[in-house]
């Protein structure tokens, strides 16, 4: 990098504005013009206004002529004085975006006979390519001149063979050099220093055949990290931590119990949701066990986590061991959706979008500072076309040459309803059935709220589902008040919030739903996030027995599994899964986030119950009803007098479920309560945490006793 003094300063912040800034320091920020020099006719600027600022004299001065970005100017002041022009908010005006949108070949173009290297850098000056050896003993970098197409598009063409070579880009913005990593690299070296050219013809393999999925709602979602779900000492795994760890089969806990994949396709899940396993930051890849992180750090969004793979050192390995878990996991019958990262770096500044195209990727503020809805210091830009295109063609990447089916996207209220609905389109090209989900969160970051992909824009995001924070919260209690406690946990201020909750969250019992369709809700009560619901119930309720505490975290779950919608479980829940307390455990050690196997053997007659639940969801199309007429025509839900309520599926004939009518029943209350079944010949299917499967028993009369916080379901 290049150190640069200048006694003034230029900016370009429209096509035909540039700004100039003269401190008081400097003739007393005073000059009567200012002039345009490049490799033509110098141009004459038109002050359009002048402004005296705390530190500087502000000028506005109007161009008449247009000028080529990425070519070099200077700004002369009336003093003699000569600074660069300098690329400033220009970078982020719709006219920028209209110029300079570009749908062409990015990244390495790898064939047998050549390779083509292509970036998008609009504002560059300069681009070289930089090529070296695999082999570390030969430190010689060759460098290769890069040349400007259209759209700002720096491209060459190398013949000799390059495969496995580390490259990077070296770009000139404003006078000085950056080295860059592409922003489409497929490969990197050991912890992400450099890209890598790699061949990925070598490493496909065909798709496995899956179980069909006719709609959202047949999916029941399991959230695991690779590293919590095989790290455990008695987690019968061989390669803890890694993605081959997931790849073993009939593993088994100190019990001979059945543990890691195995178990979770024993469980009866359509869905795995991985934790991010794109490069991130935070984990040195040679020394994984020093630090722990989820992977919300991301670095190179088109780049499996080396940290996971049992030699980060050869891009190969990584790239063709995810292939493997992704492929195994599928082969069990079960589809795998990544959690994927699109709303902000781990630090802008060190990033290759700030890099190689400064200003262009992230979101500003009306006083030119970065955005941070986030929460980390940078919100990514989706709403520019550019940005947009690398989610999709990164997504398509992902679709494509990973084979998933489903992407969980974090924070997604950062992003824009624009993207999301082409990155459901790109899935729809591929696979209707690719799951698409994301936290709609509102958060505080500059793009107009009618234009955020948030719960509330729900009837612009057709068939993409969010994270249902109201069934959360008013089951469960506020995630960020501990002691808040919801209706699952005993507070029935929010009884007449429940029918809508368990009927989708469409509008059938409020005037207004949260969702135009039940395949948008996501219905959760524990994630990764937040406390899970073990530690939530131990902490609220530090007097009970472990029998209570049980039964309100089962009736929670059990709500989850039945309720119309995407049900969502965080690995481990249904064996009670616990942090010890620990409310952000993003950082925490192997003993905070690790699934306890020994725990699952524990609570084994619960981890029977949840499989008996997702069978019984399974079998009967009355608990994944498609639409909200199919909802409000088969679905009735009242409450008795003792706050029992009756959630109702009825006039199921044409579904050829096992059953054609089902009542579940829901107790509350601390005590044993008498519940109504209106009518007589009813069979017990579920009852105090056992699910019957064959031999039924049967209700004498029409009403039933039901034990203190409890479910009982009952079918005919």
């Amino acid at each position: 990098m290049l150190s640069i003094r200048r006694s003034f300063f230029a900016y370009l912040d429209e096509m035909s504005l540039i700004t100039v800034l003269l401190p008081y320091s400097y003739f007393h920020g005073e000059s009567t013009a200012f002039l345009l020099k490049g490799e033509k006719h110098p141009i004459n600027l038109v002050i359009e206004s002048k402004e005296k600022m705390q530190h500087f004299v502000k000028y506005k001065c109007r161009l008449n002529e247009k000028i080529q970005i990425g070519q070099k100017y200077e700004v002369e002041d009336g003093n003699k004085g000569i600074t660069d022009l300098q690329i400033g908010a220009v970078i982020r005006t719709p006219s920028f975006d209209e110029e300079f949108y570009y749908d062409g070949p990015l990244g390495v173009d790898y064939s047998s006979n050549q390779r083509i290297f292509y970036l998008w850098a609009p504002t560059a000056q300069q681009v070289k390519l930089v090529l070296q050896s695999p082999d570390l003993s030969n430190k010689e970098r060759t460098i290769v001149e890069m040349e400007r197409q259209e759209k700002g598009v720096w491209k060459t063409i190398y013949e000799d063979e390059v495969e496995g070579y580390f490259y990077s880009y070296l770009v000139l913005i404003n006078l000085e050099w950056k080295e860059a990593i592409d922003p489409y690299a497929v490969a990197v070296s050991v912890n992400g220093e450099t890209g890598v050219i790699v061949d990925l013809n070598k490493t496909r393999r065909q798709k496995p055949v899956l179980p069909a999925l006719d709609h959202a709602v047949d999916s029941v979602i399991y959230e695991a990290h690779i590293r919590d779900l095989t790290i455990h000492p008695d987690s019968g795994i061989q390669q803890k931590g890694k993605y081959l760890g997931v790849t073993e089969l009939n593993t088994e806990t100190n019990k001979k119990k059945p543990s890691g994949l195995s178990y979770i396709k024993d469980l009866g899940v359509t869905h795995i949701e991985f934790l991010p396993v794109h490069d991130f930051e935070e984990i040195d890849e040679l020394e994984v066990l020093k630090k722990y992180n989820w992977g919300y750090n991301p670095s190179h969004y088109n780049v499996p986590e080396g940290s996971y793979s049992t030699d980060p050192i050869d891009p190969y390995v990584r790239i063709n061991e995810l292939k493997e878990m992704i492929y195994t996991v599928q082969e069990q019958g079960i589809r795998v959706i990544l959690d994927v990262v699109y709303n902000h770096v781990y630090k802008k500044e060190d990033s290759s979008f700030e890099k190689i195209v400064p200003g262009y990727f992230f979101r500003y503020d009306k006083y030119g500072m970065p955005s941070n809805g986030t929460g980390v210091g940078n919100d990514i830009a989706s709403e520019r076309s550019m940005v947009r295109r690398y989610i999709v063609d990164s997504v398509r990447f992902w679709i494509e040459e990973y084979q998933i089916d489903g992407l969980r996207f974090d924070l997604m209220g950062i992003l824009d309803c624009q993207t999301m609905k082409e990155v459901r389109a790109i899935c729809d090209n591929v696979d209707k059935s690719i799951l698409i989900i994301g936290e709609g969160w509102d958060l505080a970051t500059p793009i107009n709220h009618d234009e955020k992909a948030i719960i509330a824009n729900q009837q612009l995001l057709p068939r993409i589902g969010q994270f249902n924070d109201q069934f959360r919260d008013k089951l469960k209690g506020s995630t960020f008040d501990i002691y808040d406690r919801g209706y699952a946990l005993g507070n029935k201020q929010y009884k007449d919030e429940i029918p809508e909750l368990l009927a989708g969250s469409i509008g059938t019992y409020k005037d207004k739903g949260m969702f135009f369709e039940p395949g948008q809700s996501v219905n959760y009560v524990e994630s990764h996030d937040n406390h899970t619901l073990w530690d939530k119930i131990d902490i609220c309720f530090s007097n009970e027995s472990a029998e209570e505490k049980i039964r309100r975290h089962r009736l929670a779950t059990s709500l989850v599994l039945l309720s119309q919608g995407i049900p969502f479980l965080h690995s481990g829940q249904e064996f009670f899964r616990t942090k010890y307390g620990v409310e952000n455990s993003y950082q925490s050690p192997d003993e905070i986030n690790q699934l306890d196997w020994n725990r699952k053997d524990q609570y084994l007659n619960n981890v029977e119950y949840i499989k008996g639940l997702i069978l019984l969801r399974k079998r009967n199309k009355a608990f994944r009803l498609q639409s909200v007429e199919d909802i409000q025509r088969h679905v009735t839900i009242n409450q008795q007098s003792n706050d029992i309520i009756q959630y109702l599926l009825h006039d199921l004939q044409g579904f050829k479920d096992e059953w054609e009518t089902i009542l579940v029943l829901i107790n509350v209350n601390d005590s044993a309560e008498e519940a109504y079944c209106s009518e007589e010949g009813w069979n017990i299917i579920v009852e105090d945490g056992v699910v019957y499967q064959d031999e039924y028993p049967s209700v004498h009369g029409d009403r039933i006793m039901m034990n203190p916080i409890s479910i009982t379901i009952l079918a005919k």
